[in-house]
């Protein structure tokens, strides 16, 4: 079934797990993130980046996970991340997206409340929920690229005031993750204590990007049969639990469909070098991605929340 962020995230804080948001850009990952979640039985948000809507056009990536997301067993959430500019959350909402981000978080305080709150005038009047961003995270992911210089930890006061001014329904904060599969050099480390605060001062739920696990064993078989990702690293698993347990209600994860995708593409076409039918060959790198998203539900704690 097809509903907006309020169907799921505030279940989801209650309860304390947390429902992942899992990046598509074509048929294959969308068709994996949903049997995963069914196979599962939690909720699931299927998001894209502005770069894949440019990639598979917003009609026929819209339609795609529409189509499947009104026949899936589970709540499904079609939603835009990481939208940079009032006119693509117009086009999303044209094309039936039940939920955006409006990530305005490189703009001054004032800046980000004002453009948040007319995003969601204008999505709510639609049935739409919408997801802001304050504090920054390094890293690159498609278009966004911000340097660890300038990273900004949330601020939980400046986060309850942003809540509160701009109306949003879910708030991205910044605790150390960061975007891409390169993701800490020392030790992996999360401001759990800010993290603390800010679930103590915000009454919406909370959302962590940048949190892909990007796990060795798949980075090993990518390098195995001819990739060169060397010195990857992601967010622990234990890391990410007690982000949940601590008041992360919603999480990202797009790195790791990527990594999944690639090893299972890398691993198929090296043990069966004469085939070349592009179903059997995706179709065993969207299995590959099923399996991580599969281990990523069974982390943030939503498996039987449908």
């Amino acid at each position: 079934m097809l509903v907006n962020l309020k169907s799921v995230l505030p279940k989801a804080r209650k309860r304390r797990y947390a429902v992942g948001a899992f990046n598509t850009s074509n048929l294959e990952i969308t068709q994996a993130i949903i049997k995963a979640a069914e196979e599962l039985n939690s909720p699931v948000i299927i998001a894209t980046s502005e770069k894949a809507i440019r990639y598979a056009g917003i009609e026929s990536v819209s339609q795609i996970i529409i189509g499947m997301a009104k026949r899936a067993t589970v709540p499904v959430v079609l939603h835009l991340d990481h939208g940079s500019s009032f006119d693509i959350v117009r086009e999303c909402i044209k094309y039936n997206y039940t939920s955006v981000m409006i990530d305005a978080s490189h703009l001054p305080f004032h800046e980000n409340v004002k453009l948040t709150r007319e995003v969601v005038r204008y999505a709510h009047k639609r049935g739409v929920t919408v997801e802001a961003e304050i504090g920054r995270l390094a890293g690159i992911e498609d278009d966004r690229k911000v340097r660890k210089t300038e990273a900004i930890y949330t601020d939980p006061d400046e986060a309850r005031r942003f809540a509160e001014e701009s109306g949003c329904d879910a708030l991205a904060v910044a605790i150390g993750t960061s975007h891409g599969a390169y993701k800490f050099k020392g030790k992996p480390r999360l401001r759990i204590d800010i993290l603390k605060e800010i679930a103590r001062e915000v009454k919406i739920p909370l959302v962590l990007h940048g949190a892909s696990g990007v796990k060795a064993k798949w980075i090993n078989r990518i390098n195995k049969f001819g990739g060169a990702l060397e010195h990857a690293r992601g967010v622990p698993d234990v890391l990410i639990k007690k982000a949940v347990q601590h008041g992360i209600s919603k999480i990202n994860t797009d790195t790791d469909v990527r990594i999944a995708f690639t090893a299972g593409l890398r691993q198929y076409l090296a043990q069966n070098r004469k085939d070349f039918d592009p179903r059997v060959i995706t179709g065993y790198a969207r299995d590959m991605i099923t399996r991580v998203i599969k281990d990523r539900i069974d982390t943030f704690g939503s498996v039987q929340k449908a």
